[in-house]
C-alpha cells in the first residue's frame, strides 16, 4: 500500500479571500472549482502539474450540513492559509486500517463528474493537529490535476513541523515522495515552497 501527494489546500472564511490571497503570493489567477453538496463547502484550484493547490471555504448558500465538515472548516477564523495535505491511494479501506485513529470514515462523493471516496474524520480535524494527511482514493481516470491549465507552477516543497514529528513520520512510512519532510519543533505548521516563472515562492 502506497501514499502518493494528491493536492494542498488552503481554509479560508471565503473562497473569493484565499482565491486572492493565493493570487497575490503566486502570481497566478485561479480556476473555478465546485461546491461539495454533502459538506457545504466550496473550492477554487490551481495546476501544480502533478498535483494541484485547491483553496476550500464554506459555501454560505449551502445548508449546514448534519455533521462537521472536513478541514475542520466549522473552527476556521483569521487570514487564508495552508492548512492540510491530501494523500491518494489506491485501497482507501487499506490505507485507513493503518493509519492513526481518528483518520476518518472511507465516504463516497461527488462533484461534477468527479468521484471519489475521502476518509472524513469524525471531528472535522485529522491527527497530529491536522499536520497528517487526509486520505483520497479516486474513482475512474478523471482527475482535477488533469483538466486545470497548467501555469508552471511546481511544488518543490512541503515541510510539515510537529512537536511529535517522531511519530507522525513513523505514520507515513507508505510515503516517499521526497518533497514532503517532517521536522521536530514547538508548533505544528505546513510550509509549502513553489518554483514559479517568477522566481520561488512560499505558502504557509
Amino acid at each position: 500500500m502506497t501514499l502518493h501527494l494528491d493536492h494542498l489546500a488552503v481554509s479560508a472564511a471565503t473562497v473569493e479571500d484565499g482565491a486572492a490571497w493565493v493570487e497575490m503570493a503566486l502570481g497566478i489567477p485561479m480556476a473555478g472549482g465546485g461546491k461539495h453538496p454533502h459538506m457545504g463547502t466550496h473550492n477554487r484550484l490551481l495546476s501544480l502539474g502533478d498535483l494541484y493547490l485547491e483553496v476550500i471555504a464554506i459555501d454560505p448558500t449551502a445548508p449546514q450540513p448534519g455533521h462537521p465538515r472536513w478541514f475542520d472548516l466549522d473552527r476556521f477564523q483569521g487570514p487564508p492559509r495552508l492548512t492540510n495535505w491530501i494523500c491518494r491511494t489506491e485501497n482507501l479501506d487499506a490505507a485507513l486500517a493503518q493509519a492513526p485513529t481518528g483518520t476518518g470514515t472511507a465516504t463516497d462523493l461527488a462533484r461534477g463528474d468527479y468521484r471519489w471516496r475521502f476518509a472524513v474524520p469524525a471531528s472535522g480535524r485529522l491527527p497530529f493537529d491536522d499536520c497528517h494527511p487526509a486520505l483520497i482514493q479516486w474513482q475512474g481516470d478523471l482527475h482535477p490535476a488533469k483538466s486545470i491549465r497548467d501555469h508552471g507552477i511546481r511544488l518543490t516543497g512541503l515541510q510539515i513541523t510537529h512537536p511529535e514529528a517522531p511519530a507522525l513520520r513513523a505514520a507515513l512510512t507508505a510515503l516517499t515522495d521526497p518533497r514532503v519532510t517532517v521536522e521536530r519543533g514547538p508548533y505544528h505548521s505546513l510550509r509549502a515552497t513553489f518554483a514559479t516563472p517568477d522566481g520561488t515562492r512560499v505558502l504557509t
